[in-house]
């Protein structure tokens, strides 16, 4: 068989952090589109290996980041996630307890039910003492200005790729007058609540938000009971961010009903916060547009090379292609709907 250096470099790792040199080591695949994923067999256990990719200077630190994050939350009794076992932050790789589970499909009512407990946990915990030297999340919306923002710098970096005609067009005829238009009407609605656009949420309105948190960072027991995992991107920020992402996520399929679940649910959680309902109502819009940005990820090679070493199969043209069609049809809908916030409020 040819070499394969990344499997090689993981059994490197494996072994340092299971803390034996006789492992097995076996790639994953179809667990998440921006990390390697390996099986690690021991004699005493299995295990979860994961390798980000390499880190420029400006980074996020992931796996130090995951690590922290699953220290915190099962050291306060919160068990529905992987256990943390080691981390080579140096290098990007974290080994965790393997989980036995499936996929979450086909999500049903208990599921958001358990979903909702799990964040319920997590709000609990913001009080924690050791809490306060979380990290805020990746790219953490603590303001619906900086939202905004966020969506400018993704248009800017797309609108920047050369060689790029009919994303070019999409972006230029389609994706930017849209935005101009969702902000003023999200500018308005906040003025006329009374809400500063530009100011920064305190802390008392954050949460520790498991950020890209879904059905498709969710395993399945045997026994039923749901793990969470992926917690790279964990730490401080609005929960409106969260919910927004959550009853966005492209990867899930969840019915109406099932949104309207767990926004009710949401407005429980987070309730403290009277503004909280109107400002995910308002900001709502804006999230969906930066969905749309996000699905056009696969342009960027960088983020083409993440996939790829995570498994990816299918060739760039044809993923381009596919990720364009998607967006264009998420800014159709977004264009006809932005106004109505569809969960209540």
């Amino acid at each position: 068989m040819p070499a394969d250096p990344a499997l090689d470099a993981a059994a490197g790792a494996a072994q340092t952090l299971v803390g034996r040199t006789e492992v097995a080591i076996e790639r994953v695949r179809g667990y998440g589109r921006n990390s390697g994923v390996y099986r690690v067999h021991a004699s005493d256990a299995d295990y979860a290996l994961k390798q980000y990719p390499p880190r420029q200077p400006d980074d996020r630190d992931r796996a130090g980041a995951e690590y922290a994050a699953l220290r915190f939350l099962t050291g306060h009794g919160v068990m529905t996630v992987p256990r943390p076992i080691a981390v080579d932050a140096v290098d990007g790789y974290l080994l965790l307890e393997w989980i036995d589970g499936e996929p979450i499909d086909e999500p049903d009512t208990a599921d958001i039910a358990a979903a909702c407990h799990f964040l319920r946990a997590i709000h609990a915990l913001r009080g924690e003492g050791d809490a306060g030297a979380l990290p805020m999340a990746a790219e953490a919306c603590i303001s619906a200005a900086e939202t905004v923002a966020q969506i400018e710098q993704r248009l800017a970096r797309l609108a920047a790729l050369a060689d790029e005609p009919a994303l070019a067009g999409f972006l230029r005829e389609t994706l930017a007058p849209l935005f101009d238009e969702v902000s003023v009407w999200s500018k308005a609605g906040y003025a006329a609540a009374g809400f500063s656009f530009a100011a920064e949420s305190d802390r008392a309105a954050q949460t520790l938000c498991p950020a890209d948190f879904g059905f498709h960072n969710t395993m399945r027991r045997p026994s039923g009971e749901l793990v969470f995992i992926d917690f790279d991107y964990f730490g401080w920020d609005d929960p409106v961010k969260l919910i927004a992402d959550f009853l966005l996520h492209p990867g899930m399929r969840l019915s109406t009903a099932l949104q309207q679940q767990f926004a009710a649910a949401a407005t429980v959680i987070y309730g403290s916060d009277r503004s909280f309902g109107r400002r995910l109502a308002l900001l709502y819009p804006l999230f969906s547009l930066r969905w749309c940005t996000i699905l056009l990820n696969e342009f960027l090679p960088e983020r083409w090379a993440n996939r790829v070493a995570a498994g990816e199969a299918a060739d760039w043209a044809s993923a381009k292609q596919r990720q364009l069609d998607r967006a264009r049809e998420w800014a159709h809908s977004l264009r006809t709907n932005f106004r109505r916030f569809p969960y209540g409020e």
